[in-house]
């Protein structure tokens, strides 16, 4: 079978950077940078097919004056002529999904269309669309990969557990359940980046000349903060992969210096990371380090910090989210905002780099905001972090606000534009929520 992989373009929807103040608007963050972790995996998954996996994404970053996607995606099929079409998306990529799919149906009607990621698990019925065929929630390279084969023979898809099928009125859930997955141990796939390579100059962060690459230790999340879509994607669990597949990995990636651990968490269990930074020092792994590590992980354990900051680690992002206490337990962070200020000494004492990121509430007040200029001066980081608390669909904040949502397109759900009533004026808010990113130590952006 050809399978034709698209990574969706970005959704360019940031009303924080439209309002900013002009001197804050090279700060504030305008895009994610770097490879589809996601379809690697799938393409691993089906590495025995003709498999072409394309990054909108880099493309776009590539190509200033690049061609539309659906000028993009008719080019691709009209040259490839795949038997099926897949992607993944996130909430603010759902609708450039549909999209792809419904610009190759028009070139070859007999594609089947395949759509996964985090918004079709948390919310599977949002994907009933014309030009969606088949949806596969979950951790699933492995029902892909069924849904290929059971296409290979030309059976009927309904033998394939776990999935949506769009029958017309609405998508039906097919009988019986998929097989579990050990995504994390036992049927971990080895992501191959060499289809990459065209847009490896794109996977620069933080001015560094060097290209980074995604590779997780672990998915899911122990703690439930409210505005947090990761541990309901995993349905609360949390799944470790082993210390020597990650070793394997590392050395497999010679052409890629700067690795972001794309964990929620990355210390959870610190006896794991305590052994993983044993093998990194004992292997001779050199590279560069990116993390998401929580406040009161570097405020209580210092001493880890110290061992991971030896072995490569570089840049912290970290979730302060507020610096006041009634907020985070609104947020249920279960981490104290005294843990701020000490974490930010554990960082720095050790070199460092934090993005300290604060989500704003949208009934922030003048005062509220003066607040926390107050707050965030006097505790001061590298790189600016400062977006607003959206009610992502399929989390537990967005079922306490649902009623309250003012704004439904999607491509607004990312952080960048609030989809709540303001309690100042709309642009006024945004504006100020801009000038926050002025707040900051450094000079690039990550």
């Amino acid at each position: 079978m050809k399978i034709l992989l698209i990574n969706t373009p970005r959704s360019p929807e940031n009303r924080i950077l439209e309002f900013a103040p002009e001197p804050a608007k090279r700060f504030i963050h305008k895009r994610l940078i770097g490879p589809p972790l996601g379809l690697l995996t799938i393409a691993a998954a089906v590495k025995d097919h003709d498999v072409l996996l394309f990054d909108t994404k880099g493309e776009f970053d590539l190509k200033p004056d690049h061609p539309s996607l659906a000028d993009i995606v008719k080019r691709l099929v009209s040259d490839f002529r795949p038997d099926i079409v897949a992607s993944t998306a996130i909430t603010s990529e759902l609708y450039y999904a549909f999209e792809i799919f419904t610009e190759a149906k028009k070139i070859d009607p007999e594609i089947v269309s395949v759509l996964g990621g985090l918004h079709p698990t948390l919310l599977p019925n949002d994907c009933f669309h014309p030009s969606v065929d088949v949806v596969c929630p979950g951790q699933s390279p492995h029902v892909f990969r069924d849904v290929v084969r059971t296409l290979e023979k030309k059976a009927s898809l309904i033998a394939v557990p776990g999935i949506l099928l769009n029958i017309g009125p609405g998508l039906m859930r097919t009988p019986g359940t998929a097989a579990r997955w050990d995504a994390a141990n036992a049927d971990y796939l080895m992501p191959d980046r060499e289809p990459l390579k065209p847009w490896i100059d794109t996977y620069k962060v933080g001015g560094s000349p060097f290209p980074s690459t995604y590779l997780f230790t672990s998915l899911g999340c122990p703690y439930k903060c409210t505005f947090c879509s990761i541990w309901p994607q995993f349905k609360g669990k949390y799944y470790q992969r082993s210390v020597e597949s990650l070793v394997t990995e590392l050395h497999s990636i010679p052409d890629y210096p700067v690795v972001r651990f794309a964990d929620a968490n990355t210390v959870v269990d610190l006896g794991f990371m305590n052994h993983l930074f044993d093998r990194i020092l004992e292997e001779g792994i050199h590279k560069t380090f990116v993390m998401d590590i929580r406040a009161d992980v570097a405020s209580q354990h210092p001493a880890i910090i110290q061992k991971m900051a030896e072995g490569g680690l570089k840049v912290v992002i970290c979730g302060f989210e507020s610096y006041r206490d009634e907020e985070l337990k609104k947020y249920n962070k279960s981490s104290p905002a005294s843990d701020i200020a000490k974490a930010i000494k554990v960082f720095h004492d050790n070199g460092i780099m934090i993005r300290g990121n604060y989500v704003i509430p949208s009934d922030y007040t003048e005062d509220d905001f003066m607040a926390l200029e107050e707050y965030s001066s006097g505790n001061p980081v590298v790189y600016a972090g400062y977006t607003i608390l959206t009610p992502m669909p399929g989390t537990r904040f967005y079922k306490q606000v649902k009623n309250k949502i003012i704004d439904h397109d999607y491509h607004k759900y990312n952080f960048f534009n609030s989809v709540l009533k303001t309690t100042l004026p709309y642009e006024k808010f945004h504006e100020r929520v801009g000038s926050l990113w002025l707040i900051k130590m450094g000079t690039d952006v990550i």
